[in-house]
């Protein structure tokens, strides 16, 4: 595999033939309709005026021979400024226009390619790296943007070509006829060229995506780089993807510019041997020397944009497998699919799981045949190990995944006949690591809710605490939070997580807490933002905290996607079950009893082991 054991597919590619691609980017090209036919007329104004030219200057060489006098040379060089300006003049209106369409066609195909990644569900997200999508939506649609202006130049090309073509032959047939052979040569080179182009190209953007992935990791992830003193193993992770782009691209670059010279020798020796002959002829006075130098020029001209159509298509390859992957993204099938889209009323809260089966992959069932019923208003807590299928619980109500049998419902409602966006508005999630935007507290609250004001947010915000959790914060509401929330403590951004969802006023709360520790004082401050989303909302808790499970209506015990207990926690420590396994594993540290109790064998050690359950 070598170099290239990194640069496979992603699951969602898919190869599009040639006439596919051009049918998706011709959809694009016509949102700019009216500019691309302005383009149009001007090339073709350019190509009129590149073909005529070479034939004013060899109609003056003609006069100036027959009149054996330099009178008429400033009328010729007066000719052959204007066609020179006039060129200039469509050039600029040309490159203006193209500049205006193709920035224009970049930026929707960016947008659709963004929106399609927005829509894509979480399950795409943990196959995919976030760096390689990335990669799609700018380098790839930048190089798309190439593709368009490859195009209009292409076609600029094959106009002059047509239109010098007209020329030769009315010079000179048989010369022209044999100039012509070189055309099917060329070509036939630059198709059979284009397989191996397309590959090249395809690995070329692959590598650049796996440094963009590789780079995004690094900087993402640099605090832990930090912690345990990996700054040389990242560098070393960015330098193996770095080499291997280079060498990629380096391969890419010899294979794609090998053509061009080997036409451009082939075009050189077809012209020696054509102005050999055509000198022939005019020593002879088949044709006047204005005549054959007309057709020398005429053949440089049209020998020229043969060359470059030929290297326009190597090109035109590297535009074409960029379009291929955005479109990759942009077609991949989401996983969650909704049957219908109705409208969605107010939501009381009445979850049912009937019989849901599901899987993150094939093989590794996480809940089985499972079935659950929540009454709405009601507060459950949901605990058991790692992997029991806690989260899993949370993340298909919120519909993050798709599962593969059973049904949810939602007040009687099938979960999957709602609109998906409306549904979701309905939800106020905290995730265990809450993530904050690179920007002030304020603006993080009110991310779900920007009309609220901020006297609202403030009347809200002292019913935690009095308060005081503002006062802790350097500028109030307008404190920075970071990136990620880092100028926060974690206690501070689960506080401002809660208070995003205690703006938007949800129906359904689902918290998946936080394992760190925190202060007993703030705390308590998460757990009065805690009872006043609760009082409010059907929630459904992942907990980690004792004071959170204790306030849940009902606790249900989760061991391999199964319910193996649910009650209070008076009944559940009783029963001497699963539960009450966990409670000393987990929560029983946390008890006020417990803490006393450790204090109180730390004075006096003959009172034995600390207590075995409850408070």
């Amino acid at each position: 595999m070598g170099m290239f054991s990194r640069l496979d597919a992603e699951k969602y590619d898919r190869q599009y033939k040639d006439i596919d691609l051009l049918r998706r980017i011709m959809q694009y090209l016509q949102t700019q309709k009216w500019r691309i036919i302005g383009i149009a007329v001007t090339v073709l104004l350019i190509s009129g005026i590149e073909a005529v030219q070479p034939i004013v200057v060899s109609r003056g060489v003609d006069i100036l021979e027959t009149e054996k006098s330099a009178a008429p040379t400033g009328l010729i060089a007066l000719a052959v400024l204007a066609t020179g300006v006039t060129s200039w003049l469509f050039n600029w209106i040309n490159r203006r226009l193209t500049v205006r369409a193709v920035s224009n066609i970049t930026m929707k195909l960016a947008k659709d390619a963004f929106s399609a990644a927005a829509r894509h569900d979480l399950s795409f997200y943990d196959k995919f790296s976030s760096g390689r999508i990335i990669s799609r939506i700018t380098t790839d649609t930048q190089d798309f943007g190439q593709l368009v202006t490859l195009i209009t130049d292409l076609i600029s090309q094959l106009l002059i070509s047509v239109l010098l073509a007209v020329v030769l032959l009315r010079l000179n047939l048989t010369l022209s006829l044999l100039t012509f052979t070189i055309i099917p040569v060329t070509f036939g080179l630059a198709i059979s060229y284009r397989k191996l182009a397309r590959k090249v190209t395809r690995e070329g953007m692959r590598s650049m995506a796996n440094v963009n992935s590789a780079i995004k990791e690094t900087v993402s992830g640099i605090i832990v780089a930090k912690n345990f003193r990996q700054e040389s193993m990242v560098y070393k992770e960015f330098v193996d993807a770095n080499l291997t782009s280079y060498r990629v691209n380096l391969r890419r670059g010899i294979i794609l510019n090998i053509l061009f010279p080997i036409l451009n020798m082939i075009g050189g020796l077809a012209t020696a041997i054509l102005v050999y002959f055509g000198g022939i002829t005019a020593k002879e006075g088949i044709v006047t020397i204005g005549s054959w130098f007309l057709f020398i020029q005429s053949l440089d001209r049209f020998l020229f944009p043969v060359l470059g159509l030929s290297n326009f298509w190597t090109q035109i390859q590297n535009g074409l497998s960029a379009s291929e992957r955005v479109f990759a993204l942009i077609d991949a099938e989401p996983q969650v699919i909704q049957i219908e889209n109705q409208p969605v009323p107010k939501i009381k809260g009445q979850i049912d799981f009937v019989n849901v089966t599901f899987s993150y992959k094939e093989n590794e069932t996480v809940l089985d045949n499972f079935s659950l019923h929540i009454e709405a208003g009601e507060t459950v807590a949901i605990v058991g190990h790692t992997g029991a299928g806690k989260s899993s619980i949370a993340k298909l109500i919120e519909r993050f995944y798709e599962f593969q049998s059973g049904k949810i419902l939602i007040d009687g409602k099938d979960i999957r006949t709602f609109d998906l966006i409306q549904y979701r508005q309905h939800l106020g999630i905290v995730s265990q690591t809450p993530f904050l935007f690179s920007d002030t507290v304020l603006e993080n609250i009110r991310y779900a809710r920007p009309d609220i004001t901020e006297e609202e947010i403030l009347q809200i915000a002292t019913q935690i605490g009095d308060g005081e959790w503002l006062q802790t914060l350097p500028n109030g509401l307008q404190t920075m939070v970071g990136e990620r929330g880092s100028n926060l403590s974690m206690g501070q951004r689960q506080l401002v997580s809660l208070m995003r969802v205690l703006v938007q006023k949800p129906s359904i709360f689902i918290l998946d807490e936080a394992t760190a520790s925190i202060d007993p004082f703030t705390e308590w401050q998460i757990q009065q933002a805690l009872n006043l989303i609760l009082s409010r909302t059907t929630s459904i808790l992942i907990a980690h905290r004792l004071s959170t499970v204790k306030a849940a209506d009902r606790i249900i015990t989760i061991e391999k996607g199964k319910i193996i207990e649910e009650g209070n926690h008076e009944s559940l420590l009783k029963q001497n079950g699963h539960y009450a396994f966990l409670y000393n594993t987990y929560f029983r540290h946390q008890s006020l009893a417990y803490i006393e109790q450790v204090k109180n064998l730390l004075v006096n050690p003959s009172m034995g082991s600390p207590i075995g359950y409850g408070e």
